[in-house]
């Protein structure tokens, strides 16, 4: 392989790498008070289905 396509090759495996870590980590790290912001979906009765 020529110097280009291992340079290539270091760069792309090499961001997807990153990217993957930091979004690991981003996850993780959340602190648990951010399941307040989820949206809360209220279940639909029977006779309200007509009102929405």
């Amino acid at each position: 392989m020529t110097t280009g396509g291992w340079i290539n090759l270091i760069l792309s495996v090499g961001f997807v790498t990153v990217l993957f870590v930091w979004s690991l980590i981003r996850v993780l790290r959340e602190p648990p008070e951010s399941d307040k912001h989820l949206a809360h979906v209220e279940p639909i009765e029977e006779d309200q289905t007509e009102q929405r």
